[in-house]
């Protein structure tokens, strides 16, 4: 292990160009949590070039080569010998011992709530990131991000080979209970969903654990591979699931349901900005922090948003709501409503508006 631990200290980090995130490292300890290829390793290796050479150690904990027992004994000896001020261990589990040192940083898909790390959860890129990608702001930048979705590994895929990549990273970092319950949550991208309806589903092609399902389940909402939206004002009812990325939905099913992708990379956009929202029956986000209403129409017009309110008139003034916006693809305008200020936005000036 010393061998393997001297080869780590002094092997160079590189990698390709680094596009800034919005979020950033300083000087203190840090667990980065995110699903696979979220950018949690670009995001610390790029961190650590700006740091002495001799300073900072990097170990990617998945490496077959480290023997963990081992890894155990040696790491914190390592470390105070050569004076190690910064300890990054990527892919990090529990089974390895917390290591004094200046700064440490953990990267993984779980959040193991080390007391003294400050948590950091990175998702895929979400618009404004993936601009920095672009070429053009215009709208041939909207239709890329429609196409690759927010892992920025997908940019230097080929496009024939796209799909396969994602469902070969996802069979490497799930087990297989984890994938298959993903894929039904792709295609039932956007709806209600539950995850006894799954097993009842599941079970008719396989013999299936009722326990492990609910398990596996559970696992994939805690490290955000899908995300579950609660109804308004009842905590029991059937949440919405939505994926962590667009992409996924075209890697994993036939279905090009073009409105349910729009309305999941809607709430990804929410889910970022770390707003506080729900559905509700004809409501596709109610935000109440915001008296607020967001309905994804990717092809509306003025007539069908006029229909569309009449529908949720009840739900508006019950609740107050004082904007209701209409998410389109190109469409922008402004609604007369008597109770309501009634927008239609495109999604790329709503999703940078903020």
């Amino acid at each position: 292990m010393q061998n393997l631990l001297e080869e780590l200290y002094k092997t160079d980090i590189s990698f390709d160009k680094f596009h800034f995130r919005k979020v950033f490292l300083d000087g203190s300890s840090y667990q980065i949590n995110g699903i696979s290829q979220s950018g949690k390793t670009k995001l610390v290796k790029n961190y650590l070039l700006g740091l002495k050479k001799s300073s900072y150690m990097y170990i990617d904990c998945s490496d077959v080569r480290i023997d963990i027992t081992e890894l155990n004994k040696e790491l914190s000896k390592f470390c105070n010998k050569n004076k190690i001020d910064t300890l990054v261990l990527d892919n990090y589990t529990q089974d390895i011992k917390i290591v004094n040192v200046p700064q440490l940083i953990t990267c993984s898909e779980v959040n193991y709530d080390i007391d003294f790390l400050k948590n950091i959860r990175l998702y895929p890129l979400d618009y404004e990131e993936f601009l920095a990608y672009e070429h053009k702001y215009d709208s041939t930048a909207l239709n890329h991000f429609f196409q690759l979705g927010g892992f920025a590994s997908m940019q230097k895929i080929n496009s024939d080979e796209r799909h396969i990549y994602i469902q070969k990273t996802l069979k490497y970092t799930l087990d297989e209970m984890e994938f298959d319950i993903l894929v039904f949550c792709a295609k039932m991208m956007a709806q209600k969903l539950s995850p006894f309806s799954i097993y009842e589903r599941l079970k008719q092609s396989r013999k299936i654990s009722k326990d492990k399902l609910y398990k596996s389940f559970d696992s994939l909402h805690s490290k955000n591979y899908i995300h579950l939206l609660q109804k308004n004002n009842h905590s029991k009812a059937t949440k919405k699931v939505y994926l962590c990325d667009t992409s996924l939905r075209l890697a994993l099913t036939t279905d090009r349901h073009f409105g349910r992708r729009f309305e999941n990379m809607i709430y990804l956009e929410l889910l970022k900005s770390n707003k506080n929202c729900f559905y509700d029956d004809g409501i596709d986000f109610y935000l109440p922090d915001n008296d607020e209403v967001i309905l994804g129409m990717p092809f509306t017009d003025e007539r069908t948003l006029f229909k569309k309110m009449e529908s949720i008139e009840a739900f508006i003034i019950t609740h107050q709501v004082k904007k209701v916006t209409a998410v389109t693809m190109n469409k922008e305008a402004t609604v007369s409503h008597p109770f309501s200020e009634v927008e239609m936005i495109p999604f790329d000036i709503w999703a940078l508006g903020d």
